[in-house]
């Protein structure tokens, strides 16, 4: 039997029921396990950590005109007032229709729903944000969703955001998700060929009703 459709999304021309089968989570100990990576704007594919370390060993960072060693980047979770004032004007750069004091009204709320904020930092500075939820539906089961993703733009083509992406896949493993899943604007392409570069395929389009 083939694969599925998300339930709200039709099949898309060129797509072959079948393809791609989706891959379950439940082998905690393998470290090069499989998790599902969703876009809502096409169809789904399934990333790796050898498909990571791939697109690593094509784009290598650099600090100035020096190589930096891999793992430079300290990832982390970020809990207090100080550390939002701190990687603010990163998501800033994503959200830029909110102020401080905007965010921090919606942070609260946000955060009581299972909102978790990270940073990844090279020395004291922050330059990469994600904001990921956990939740469950009928169609993902228990899965992350990737609200926010930006890396500071005087440090993007470093390798941060497949960094943070790695950290998040494996955040949602150790708390039992089966995927994750992320929308991109569709006039994103730059971010679009980069999740493509990491194992995405685009599986769905999303869709939005204003009510006021």
């Amino acid at each position: 039997m083939g694969r599925r459709r998300h339930p709200a999304c039709p099949r898309l021309p060129g797509h072959r029921p079948g393809t791609q089968p989706r891959v379950a989570l439940r082998d905690r100990h393998r470290r090069d396990r499989h998790l599902g990576l969703l876009i809502t704007d096409g169809r789904t594919r399934y990333g790796s950590r050898p498909r990571l370390e791939w697109i690593r060993s094509r784009h290598p960072r650099r600090v100035g005109n020096e190589l930096a060693e891999r793992g430079a980047m300290r990832i982390a979770r970020v809990t207090s007032a100080e550390e939002r004032d701190a990687v603010f004007p990163v998501l800033q750069q994503l959200r830029d229709h909110l102020d401080r004091e905007a965010f921090e009204e919606l942070y609260e709320p946000m955060a009581e729903e299972g909102y978790r904020l990270f940073a990844g930092y090279v020395g004291e500075d922050p330059v990469a944000v994600a904001g990921v939820t956990i939740s469950t539906n009928l169609y993902l089961g228990r899965h992350a969703y990737v609200y926010d993703l930006v890396v500071d733009e005087d440090h993007r083509s470093e390798g941060h955001g497949a960094e943070m992406l790695e950290h998040v896949h494996d955040w949602a493993a150790d708390n039992d998700c089966a995927a994750v899943e992320l929308e991109s604007g569709l006039w994103r392409e730059d971010a679009h060929r980069f999740y493509l570069d990491l194992g995405y395929e685009k599986y769905c389009y999303s869709f939005k009703y204003d009510l006021e």
